[in-house]
């Protein structure tokens, strides 16, 4: 197929495959081409400046124009733009970022392995629980539990995980020995006259089922997001995780932490665990991790796990897992860079200092009459359009409301995603209170247009 001219559309529709499209849709709308950032804002090939109010794809912490991840960048293509660490190997960059990552990390972490992408980070989560229950002589104990609406991935084996109809439809997945249990929304599953806590005890008690329908004996892992991204951003109702733990616990299930979207300052904590008070064995993350300035994901592992599979390897002979770009010296020293912004800057503390303006804003929308729901934590957060509030009815698909709303902020200098009916809002975390008044000024009226139209 050839371009049919040389506008930046038409070469787009001409080569490019597009992830996450409608490809019948874009061979006819073409694409929405961004050529530059600056802060929080990024600016189309006409000149004109969006809001960017996802951070891209909830990665670019601290905005589009930050000269020192440039730089690091730069400085270590001119160094060493390429090693590995396979059989011994190792550069100096990577080993900084480790040692910085564990120290970082506020949990009971050992090691930390590194590859491309959420879902490599994912995929090697999975591979590590199962490596690790045969090294502990557990062979049968290696069934893996998600949940309906969490989002780990598109890799097969994670992909798998993801609880999502149309990341599985038609590619043949799941895989064998991958389970999901229920969705942890409040709002739309929990039953009349039902608290929170209730919620969460019937959701805890539903695991604890599967978990003896199963055979405690055959379940090796559960991966669960803190607060739930592409599903809606979803956030856990009250003691939710307390009571799951316990389960866990008690049938000595793993605990895989995906940290791809909540990691590195965005709840109001340096990760969403503690957010939640979760106690995690393994965990997963990315994004963030390098301002999404270049791809990287990391896998961190207690010191227990690690001595297993330490054992593992020497019985084998190697540890027969890692990527040609793991550890990569060009997004290691980004990363490490990232860091230290972090520190120097007191990302969190800034974060933490917003958050209230940017979460009444979020809960004001709810006076419009399309806004069911209003949830989120910190510099996160959805709102869940409705057909009617009192009953909670949604609209029926074929409206397209979320659609609407997103192409309305678009129009309006504001980029949001749409997850079916949910809109969610995730901007950099360097995003100052004006600019937040600005963003959901752009949103409440692009719901009231969507509601006109």
């Amino acid at each position: 197929m050839k371009a049919a001219g040389n506008s930046l559309s038409s070469r787009d529709r001409a080569y490019l495959l597009h992830p996450q499209t409608n490809l019948r849709a874009h061979q006819q709308q073409g694409p929405f081409v961004i050529v530059r950032g600056d802060g929080i804002h990024v600016f189309d090939e006409e000149g004109k400046a969006y809001i960017e109010g996802m951070a891209g794809l909830w990665c670019t912490s601290l905005g589009f124009s930050e000269p020192r991840l440039v730089e690091a960048g730069r400085r270590q293509l001119a160094t060493l733009p390429y090693y590995h660490s396979f059989a011994h190997k190792a550069h100096d960059v990577e080993i900084e970022l480790a040692e910085k990552l564990v120290e970082y990390i506020p949990a009971d972490i050992s090691k930390v392995f590194f590859a491309n992408s959420g879902s490599e980070a994912v995929d090697t989560a999975m591979k590590l629980v199962w490596y690790y229950n045969n090294g502990r002589g557990r062979p049968e104990k290696k069934k893996l539990i998600a949940r309906t609406k969490g989002y780990h991935g598109v890799t097969i084996a994670s992909s798998s995980l993801t609880g999502l109809p149309p990341i599985q439809r038609d590619f043949d997945v799941p895989i064998a020995r991958v389970l999901h249990t229920d969705c942890p929304h409040y709002y739309r599953f929990g039953k009349p006259g039902e608290s929170e806590e209730a919620f969460a005890a019937r959701l805890a008690g539903n695991l604890e089922s599967l978990i003896l329908a199963e055979g405690p004996d055959t379940v090796a892992a559960f991966f669960a997001e803190p607060i739930m991204g592409a599903g809606g951003v979803i956030v856990p109702p009250e003691t939710y995780f307390e009571k799951i733990q316990n389960i866990l616990k008690k049938y000595d299930v793993l605990f895989v932490c995906d940290e791809v979207i909540c990691g590195f300052n965005r709840t109001g904590n340096k990760f969403g665990f503690e957010t939640y008070g979760i106690r995690p064995d393994i965990i997963t993350m990315a994004k963030a991790l390098s301002s999404g300035y270049a791809p990287i994901s990391a896998v961190a592992i207690t010191d227990e796990i690690y001595k297993i599979l330490e054992e593992q390897s020497a019985k084998i002979g190697t540890f027969g897992h890692g990527f040609t770009y793991s550890g990569h010296p060009l997004p290691c020293a980004i990363a490490v860079e990232t860091l230290k912004i972090y520190e120097e800057r007191d990302t969190l503390g800034h974060v933490r200092s917003v958050s209230s303006r940017f979460q009444d804003r979020l809960r004001a929308l709810l006076d419009d009459p399309l806004v069911g729901e209003a949830r989120g934590t910190a510099l996160i957060g959805a709102i869940e359009l409705v057909a009617d509030k009192d009953t909670r009815v949604p609209f029926d698909p074929k409206a397209a409301m979320g659609a609407k709303v997103a192409a309305a902020a678009q129009a309006n200098g504001l980029i949001v995603r749409a997850i079916g009916d949910t809109i969610a809002v995730c901007p950099p975390l360097v995003i100052e209170a004006g600019q937040i008044d600005a963003l959901f000024d752009r949103l409440a009226d692009a719901v009231k247009m969507a509601g006109k139209s």
